[in-house]
């Protein structure tokens, strides 16, 4: 029976089956676009099969690969059958739907490669190589809330505003609040993302809850976009413009590759090789750590803000903490566009 996987799962066998057909990993640009004599030369590809470490070692003499698990050659297929699989892989990929599907001989591709498993566990970026990006690159959780302290409201209003239902209504909620009382940024809900934002900037969390206040109340979600509405306010009084942007691009950065809000980050990036992208084109193209300013540019100009489940990450509501005062948490998502 054939796995079933959505896109991005796909997509990180396909770059691995096409890596191996072309021995070669191309650099990219800001905008994606493949520099041609740009490359990194592949010997070997290593990936965890089933616990045991597969290793694809790829001779450019006879333009084959071999294949090896418990240190015995268990495979050797020609680049030249990989093209064929790669190819088929493609077209397939991109007649698939947004949800998961079955790629029709699959089975016998995975076979042929020792394969027992589409993709890596989508926490493991350790080996970048076979990492290819989920949709979301900072998923949406109790550990993304940010806490706003609100003065000014009476019982009753807070009652009401946590009453309103409409399809807009974080936006409806947090206008309310503004015309009624003050809601000021207070802390991240979650004091180890906190810890891992201050790695970045003492101010990080400041200026990802401006941009959070934009996009929840001027429906502007393009990070791009957020970020020159925050340059242009310049809430903090930095001296110069740019500070931001560079601030965002280094937190999205660290994002991509390793840091996750809920645990114990040391500031150092998991994926020290690089991060490998799977083109609409079919081509596969990476940022590596020497061209790591195109690679967060890349991220700022394809990323974006979305709303999260306000039932499910427990935010948008007014409460009262003991010491009585009131607050309310917006949740942080970002995903590619």
């Amino acid at each position: 029976m054939s796995k079933a996987g959505n896109k991005g799962e796909w997509s990180e066998f396909y770059a691995f089956v096409k890596l191996l057909s072309t021995g070669r990993l191309y650099a990219a640009d800001e905008k994606t676009n493949r520099i041609d004599n740009v490359f990194f030369p592949i010997l070997k590809i290593q990936r965890s099969e089933e616990g045991n470490l597969a290793e694809y070692v790829i001779s450019s003499e006879d333009g084959s690969v071999e294949i090896h698990l418990h240190a015995d050659t268990v495979g050797r297929l020609p680049q030249s059958e990989l093209i064929r699989m790669a190819e088929y892989l493609y077209v397939n990929i991109k007649a698939g739907d947004d949800h998961a599907f079955t790629i029709n001989d699959s089975e016998q591709i995975m076979k042929k490669l020792s394969c027992h498993r589409i993709s890596a566990p989508s926490s493991d970026k350790r080996d970048i190589v076979m990492q290819v990006h989920d949709i979301n690159l900072l998923n949406a959780s109790m550990a993304t809330n940010f806490v706003f302290e609100i003065t000014g409201l009476t019982e009753s209003l807070k009652s009401e505003i946590n009453s309103i239902n409409t399809k807009t209504k974080i936006k409806d909620r947090i206008n309310m609040i503004r015309e009624h009382g003050h809601m000021t940024y207070s802390r991240v809900s979650n004091s180890e993302f906190a810890s891992n934002l201050m790695f970045i900037d003492t101010h990080m969390d400041r200026i990802i809850a401006e941009l959070m206040l934009y996009y929840y109340c001027d429906n502007i979600n393009e990070c791009r976009t957020l970020i020159r509405k925050v340059e242009e306010t310049n809430p903090l009084m930095y001296p110069r413009e740019g500070l931001y942007e560079y601030k965002l691009k280094k937190f999205l950065c660290s994002v991509a590759l390793g840091m996750r809000p809920s645990e114990h980050w040391n500031g150092y990036d998991e994926a020290n090789g690089g991060y490998v992208i799977v083109k609409y084109n079919g081509d596969v193209v990476a940022y590596h750590i020497y061209n790591r300013d195109a690679f967060e540019t890349y991220l700022l100009n394809n990323t974006k803000f979305e709303r999260g489940s306000t039932s499910k990450h427990k935010f948008a509501s007014v409460y009262s903490e003991p010491d009585g005062k009131m607050y309310v948490k917006l949740n942080l998502q970002i995903r590619f566009i």
